[in-house]
């Protein structure tokens, strides 16, 4: 029997994963100061238990204001390295999957409150802060205006995240993601709904691209020849005028020339005004047609939360990896049972062997789960 493409090892870079299976970054909105803490422990050892190929750490700024609400992760400051290194031991201690990171910065969708908080624009007063963008247009029309950033502090940035780059080869994570999607800064500079700028920086696609391409170029050499670098992309923006495959096709030309080692093709976040069209698999369609113009991987999200509508994406030959998020999260074995019905194997802890049912396929390979 031929081994199910989700199970069977695909490299990115040079770096090598066991299967296909990535754990989406999803944001806890839980840190205090940028820092990691028990929650983000116990969250993240879970799914370091999944038996997926690698697992990303949610969005971390790589600087305070850069963050999306004052509860998100970042790692501009000393005890966020150590808090997130207090995580990263905790799971290679108890598990090989591969470990990622990805950074952002979230522009003028910053000084948020959390999402079960109403998700709303915070004022400084409120504890929030001044947010910045590629141009002073607030993301809703009832926002304050963002700050519109002088090139000077657009040097500075890429620098920040040059900074946090460097922390997350220290720490010995394996990959980095580069935010460029969801309506978050480097989007913002991308879409021509959010930047009207008439500098080096705005206009023509190829100087929306600078900012973008600008972090991405510093990210990849502070991290080194050992670590994969790659970007996650919103594909459009589900408005018209806005930014679109097209264009996201020649971003993703110049991120190749540039070194990455994959892309995770999702879409939307930088206008209220999007109209999505929701179903299962909605945002395969944009990966399929990148990976058409690209040679290194690209990976899928959004509504994937079937093992043989995964399998059949893949063998299709429309992404070569899954991101999975919410399902991974009703389910932190949904790798297991994937694999038990596919026909793969995955990477299992023996503390949990016992919780095969008799007759369950071997997802963990020959084991014994014979109990005294």
């Amino acid at each position: 029997m031929t081994a199910p493409l989700l199970f069977s090892p695909i490299q990115l870079g040079g770096l090598t994963l066991a299967n296909r299976i990535m754990i989406s970054p999803m944001c806890q909105y839980s840190a205090v100061d940028g820092d990691m803490n028990d929650w983000h422990h116990a969250h993240l050892g879970s799914l370091a238990l999944s038996g997926a190929g690698m697992l990303c750490i949610e969005a971390t700024a790589v600087t305070p204001e850069g963050r999306i609400t004052p509860g998100c992760v970042g790692l501009y400051k000393p005890s966020n390295v150590a808090a997130m290194k207090s995580v990263v031991d905790s799971i290679r201690a108890i598990s090989p999957i591969r470990l990622a990171v990805q950074l952002g910065h979230a522009g003028r969708k910053g000084s948020s409150r959390r999402p079960w908080e109403g998700g709303a624009l915070m004022a400084p007063e409120e504890g929030g802060w001044e947010t910045v963008s590629a141009s002073a247009l607030p993301h809703k029309p009832d926002e304050l205006a963002p700050v519109a950033l002088s090139v000077a502090r657009i040097k500075e940035l890429v620098k920040a995240f040059a900074e946090a780059a460097r922390h997350a080869r220290q720490l010995g994570l394996d990959a980095i993601e580069v935010h460029a999607a969801h309506g978050y800064l480097a989007h913002q500079f991308l879409s021509p709904l959010s930047n009207q700028r008439d500098d080096d920086y705005g206009g023509s696609l190829g100087n929306r691209m600078r900012f973008a391409l600008e972090v991405f170029e510093a990210i990849r050499e502070a991290a080194g020849p050992d670590m994969a670098v790659g970007a996650r992309l919103s594909a459009t923006d589900w408005v018209d005028g806005g930014w679109d495959v097209e264009q996201s096709i020649e971003l993703s030309r110049r991120l190749q020339s540039l070194g990455a080692d994959f892309l995770d093709i999702s879409s939307a976040g930088v206008s209220s005004l999007q109209k999505i069209t929701l179903g299962p698999g909605y945002q395969v369609p944009f990966a399929e047609r990148i990976k058409k113009e690209v040679s290194i991987p690209v990976m899928t999200v959004g509504l994937i939360t079937e093992a043989r509508q995964a399998e059949e994406i893949l063998s299709n030959g429309r992404a070569d990896m899954i991101a999975i998020a919410r399902a991974m999260i009703a389910d932190p074995r949904w790798p297991w049972r994937a694999a038990a019905e596919l026909g793969g194997t995955v990477t299992g802890s023996p503390q949990y062997y016992r919780c095969l049912p008799q007759g369950f396929p071997a997802v963990f390979g020959n084991v014994q789960t014979a109990q005294r």
